[in-house]
């Protein structure tokens, strides 16, 4: 908790020196940007980096001994870091003014229903909110209830009833066959979307009720039929917070096409590396910038098919994830080399119920996302858009099923980023 408060005091008031010494605001943002990492690159990965100075010497013959720090990972920091350093530079260019208002600063920061998981908020969508006086809303509680409970059930009924069975895969590839490791690669695609954008509603719903206006996290992602359109659809908070703060700022796709493919791989390695202090994550990053240059060059995949495309892509995401969610290098090459060398013809299943529950509600969450898909309305507003009796009928179905398949066991996946 200290570790927030010094965050938000800092840059509270090198947000009003940056409005105040216009002829020294570089200097404030730059002690901004430099304070902000430096607690990310402390807590997050000063471990890891020395560990891979060690690992890189020994390459060579050389043994090192340096010691790491035992330090916890404080909640939420690499959501709130990003939180107070984008309020800084919008300050430095103009796009907001300084807050005074000290409180409200704090609150921003500090918003309990998204701080250890995001969605990223901006100062100019939150404090003027926190700022101005809420009304009720009848409706507005109508759709957060519901985006809530589809949240939950999300969570509950799909994303950890999928946990059960990835948990035992991924900590053992080396025991199973490679039908098997292939619905854990394909399984783990829809185990991750389900557990964070179920957080990301129940998040903006809980918000909702409070009377504040988050934006949407996600935009149906594996309806996507190119690699950067999935860029645009998920996690849209880190991807637009990446593209206004990192990529535009290096120069974007305004100097040539290999300053672009440059951009594009530097950001995407840092989102990856931001996910987790692991090399894991900086190569499923750097996979994703290199399909994202490839497809800028080549296209990628034909676009005359938009179903076939989705399918590819989504395929092509799955198996980026193997990095993602991996323990270590050495499982991920495993699971690549046990794919490739295809054995088997029976999927393991130790536990059929978990796998029906799995395909139940599979089947329930695309029906839902697939009536919004084609009603082109998002899930904030489905609760407008059902009568009385289908409304209340939807949540208690949804409920009934939560209370069910509820296991207190689970925490959420983004919890640990």
């Amino acid at each position: 908790m200290s570790i927030i408060v010094f965050s938000t005091v800092v840059d509270y008031i090198l947000g009003l020196q940056i409005e105040k010494q216009a002829h020294r605001k570089k200097l404030f943002l730059k002690i901004s940007i430099f304070t902000n990492l430096c607690l990310l690159g402390v807590f997050k990965y000063f471990n890891f980096f020395i560990d891979s100075w060690v690992d890189l010497w020994s390459i060579f013959g050389y043994e090192m001994s340096v010691s790491t720090l035992n330090i916890i990972l404080p909640v939420g920091i690499s959501f709130y870091t990003f939180q107070t350093m984008s309020y800084t530079i919008d300050v430095y260019r103009g796009d907001i003014k300084a807050t005074k208002d000290f409180l409200a600063f704090a609150t921003f920061v500090s918003f309990f229903p998204q701080l250890v998981a995001g969605p990223i908020e901006r100062a100019s969508n939150l404090i003027p909110q926190l700022t101005s006086k809420r009304v009720w809303n009848h409706q507005k509680f109508k759709d957060a209830i519901l985006q809530i409970a589809v949240g939950f059930f999300r969570k509950v009924v799909v994303a950890d009833s999928i946990g059960a069975f990835i948990d035992h895969v991924y900590n053992a590839p080396d025991i199973y066959n490679s039908p098997t490791i292939f619905v854990a690669v394909i399984l783990y695609s829809f185990q991750v979307y389900f557990d964070f954008s179920g957080y990301s509603d129940i998040a903006i719903g809980t918000a909702r009720i409070l009377g504040f206006d988050f934006k949407r996290n996600f935009n149906l992602p594996y309806f996507s039929s190119s690699i950067s359109e999935f860029w645009r659809r998920w996690h849209l908070s880190l991807s637009r917070w990446l593209r206004d703060y990192l990529y535009i700022p290096m120069g974007g796709n305004r100097r040539g096409d290999l300053i672009q493919y440059r951009n594009i791989l530097v950001t995407l390695l840092l989102a990856g590396l931001w996910h987790g202090s692991s090399w894991n994550f900086v190569i499923w990053g750097g996979i994703h910038g290199l399909l994202l240059c490839f497809e800028k060059r080549t296209g990628l995949i034909p676009k005359n098919f938009k179903l076939g495309n989705c399918i590819v892509i989504f395929l092509i995401l799955s198996l980026s994830r193997i990095f993602f969610r991996s323990l270590d290098i050495g499982d991920s090459f495993v699971i690549i080399q046990k794919l490739v060398n295809w054995q088997g013809t029976v999927v393991d299943i130790r536990n059929i119920s978990i796998f029906a529950t799995v395909l139940y509600g599979l089947l329930i969450t695309f029906i839902i996302d697939t009536f919004l898909f084609v009603s082109k309305i998002d899930l904030e507003e489905l609760g407008s858009k059902i009568k009385d009796f289908g409304y209340v009928a939807l949540v208690c179905f949804l409920t009934i099923n939560i209370v069910l398949f509820f296991s207190s066991s689970n925490t959420f996946i983004y919890f640990q980023f």
